[in-house]
């Protein structure tokens, strides 16, 4: 049995105090001011295309793929219909994770306008999600009050009353149709009605554009395109629900009257999954590999997250903090063996849970 530490670390009696430094944000903690400073100098050396560009090169990529998969939906046999069902549905996988995310962090460049735009684009009008949704839920709760009990402890994610397989492997196939309804309900309960009328012009066009181009390559009926398009949506759900249970539920979680500070939050909360080729590079490092440099430093893009990586690690280790890395098939029969302690009943109301 891991466990998290007890004992608070000798920043948790300093004052804290965040201090805006160009990109970075640099916490006042001592042991995060320093980390700060050495991820500031490393993105002070480096270039437009380690910044954003990399990142921008992988999203062109996918998004040629959605193209070849128009192009094969166009021929009459089977395997090249399947094949481009494939890349139509791995370019929404890295629309609803790898470009939605980093926009919705302002991460995909300087400017705020056009990543007000991009933001707009990638999450909603491709990506059938309410920007709105994103920002409340994951850059107001999540980041700040990470496996804080009641906050962003990712209580959402647990369905009790489904079955370990049918949770694990099932369940994911209804995100797709969930999204924008999730979406829209996020905005009707905030009554922002001109925004719910704005969320549902943009989702309502980017699924009949898409609609549309499906039915032209394909020949295919309004209703049979979107079936396509539905069924492509599902490729990556799977994996998409498991990264968001595995990095975080397990972890150490902790009293919201006793929340440490920032960098032991982070550090004991978040896991980092092992190297994956296809999740790396279609969900994006921060969302898979780099998980506790994202929680640390939710600005940055997930290529310079990737390269600040032995930084964080070293100097996490180095202060005596852990650093959870796990490898994505042990975190799956761990949530299998344990599906009943971690989905179903709620974790014990004390300062730590335990991961194993």
């Amino acid at each position: 049995m891991e466990l998290g530490s007890g004992k608070k670390t000798s920043s948790s009696q300093d004052t804290k105090r965040t201090v805006h430094d160009g990109d970075i944000q640099i916490q006042s903690e001592p042991s995060m001011l320093e980390l700060s400073q050495k991820i500031r100098a490393i993105a002070a050396r480096s270039t437009w295309w380690d910044l954003y560009g990399v990142d921008w090169a992988v999203i062109v990529f996918w998004e040629v793929m959605f193209l070849l998969g128009l192009w094969l939906l166009s021929f009459p046999d089977k395997l090249p219909f399947l094949a481009g069902m494939l890349c139509i549905g791995l370019n929404y996988g890295m629309i609803k994770t790898k470009a939605s995310h980093l926009s919705i962090h302002n991460a995909l460049c300087r400017s705020k306008a056009w990543n007000k735009f991009w933001k707009y684009l990638f999450t909603e009008f491709q990506g059938s999600f309410s920007v709105d949704a994103g920002h409340d839920i994951h850059i107001k709760i999540h980041h700040p009050y990470t496996n804080i009990i009641g906050l962003g402890d990712s209580s959402t994610w647990r369905v009790p009353f489904l079955p370990r397989y049918t949770y694990m492997f099932g369940a994911p196939m209804l995100l797709p149709l969930l999204a924008p309804i999730v979406g829209l309900g996020h905005i009707i309960l905030e009554r922002r009605v001109v925004r719910f009328l704005q969320c549902s012009a943009l989702i309502s066009s980017g699924l009949c554009v898409q609609t549309m181009l499906v039915m032209n390559a394909a020949k295919l009926s309004a209703l049979k395109a979107l079936l396509v398009i539905y069924l492509s949506r599902c490729l990556m759900e799977i994996p998409y629900l498991h990264i968001n249970i595995f990095q975080h539920i397990g972890l150490p979680m902790y009293d919201p009257r006793d929340k440490p500070p920032r960098i032991q939050l982070m550090a004991n909360a978040a896991l980092n999954l092992s190297r994956n080729p296809l999740l790396d590079w279609n969900f994006g490092h921060s969302l898979v590999n780099c998980h506790t440099e994202h929680h640390l430093f939710p600005q940055l893009s997930d290529n310079m997250c990737l390269k600040v990586k032995p930084v964080v690690k070293d100097h996490l280790l180095n202060a005596g903090l852990p650093y959870h890395e796990r490898d994505y098939s042990e975190r799956m029969r761990y949530f299998i063996k344990n599906y009943q302690e971690l989905m179903v009943k709620m974790p014990p109301i004390t300062e730590f849970a335990g991961i194993q």
